[in-house]
């Protein structure tokens, strides 16, 4: 479904991100990207749906090679991939419904879009989308009032609400509660098993991404120096990916250590 072909991505200021990437990812996955803050992950998620243009290579999705995408024909690219962000992205003064509603607002006429009067049947939708998630009596809450677990998954509706072919998250838990977190987790895992919808996610959590998971792609200094089954991850391979850690981030490995041991 997503093929990487000796990517590379340099940034205008001579920082390579991303080097010779090669790979496959299949239709129904759950790729955890993990790796140290500065590795490329961001990049990686974001070359596939075109946030950032890669240098040299070829990045095939479903056939479509994404860098020859002009204008109109990347927007309608974009579309068919949804993105989840650690900072939610709503308007939060805003309700529920209403920012679930903006998904459906490129497919708009002109003047539907200047009124901000929706269709019947994209109100329905979007409600649908939020009872999905438990917050159909959150609808008309404005979403400042919501906690942030609430938020994420009123960004989750809104990114169901656009019917996907692919969701790509860059850190959704990182500024969520243990416990918060989990629950979201288990939304995308309920996606991923139930509607088939592929997921890639960066994500910090050691532990976490080898629990929901089903393969993972370890990233350092640019390239992949893993790519298998989370199953299969060892101590040794986490050591890899990471190598000597700072004392901020030991505790973390360990966690990972307990977790695969």
């Amino acid at each position: 479904m997503i093929e990487f072909r000796e990517v590379d991505k340099t940034y205008s200021n001579g920082v390579k991100a991303l080097s010779s990437i090669n790979l496959k990812l299949n239709r129904g996955e759950f790729v955890a990207v993990i790796g140290r803050s500065g590795a490329g992950k961001s990049t990686f998620i974001r070359c596939i749906n075109r946030m950032h243009e890669i240098t040299s290579g070829q990045l095939i999705v479903d056939g479509t090679n994404v860098a020859k995408l002009k204008g109109k024909q990347i927007r309608r690219f974009r579309r068919r991939i949804g993105m989840v962000f650690q900072s939610f992205n709503l308007v939060t003064r805003t309700s529920a419904l209403h920012n679930v509603l903006v998904s459906f607002v490129p497919e708009l006429p002109l003047w539907r879009k200047l009124t901000g009067i929706f269709p019947k049947h994209n109100k329905i939708a979007a409600l649908t989308a939020l009872d999905q998630f438990g917050l159909l009596d959150k609808a008309y809450v404005r979403v400042d009032q919501l906690s942030g677990g609430q938020q994420q998954r009123v960004a989750l509706a809104r990114t169901l609400a656009q019917r996907p072919d692919i969701i790509l998250a860059d850190e959704p838990i990182a500024s969520l509660d243990p416990v918060t977190a989990r629950q979201v987790m288990n939304d995308f895992r309920e996606i991923n098993e139930h509607m088939q919808i592929p997921i890639i996610m960066n994500i910090h959590h050691v532990e976490i991404a080898l629990e929901y998971a089903t393969r993972v792609l370890g990233f350092r200094d640019g390239t992949i120096v893993y790519d298998g089954a989370a199953k299969d991850v060892t101590p040794d391979i986490l050591k890899e990916i990471y190598g000597e850690m700072e004392h901020q981030t030991h505790t973390v490995l360990e966690e990972a250590h307990a977790y695969v041991s």
